[in-house]
């Protein structure tokens, strides 16, 4: 599903304009974007839990010349699917 087939399914199933569905497609991830740069997590019970998570630095390899190189330390976010959204899935 693409952000534009999100944004439908939001209006239809809130029965609201299409514009006002997109605002607040955006407005969800954009807070969610925020808190994860502020390295909050966002827990939406019933969903799931968007959070952090930190790569530690490690020695990698080039796959074409075979040179070891160094990767940086990274953080990346994260979803960890809630026990509801597990379970609708396993139906």
């Amino acid at each position: 599903m693409t952000r534009a087939e999100l944004i439908v399914k939001v209006a239809d199933k809130a029965k609201i304009d299409r514009k006002s569905a997109e605002r607040a497609v955006a407005a969800t991830f954009d807070a969610i974007k925020d808190a994860l740069v502020a390295d909050d997590k966002v827990q939406i019970l019933g969903f799931g839990t968007f959070e952090n998570r930190t790569r530690s630095a490690r020695k990698g390899r080039n796959p074409r010349t075979g040179e070891e190189i160094d990767i940086a330390a990274s953080t990346l976010p994260s979803f960890k699917a809630g026990k509801s959204l597990k379970e609708a899935c396993n139906q």
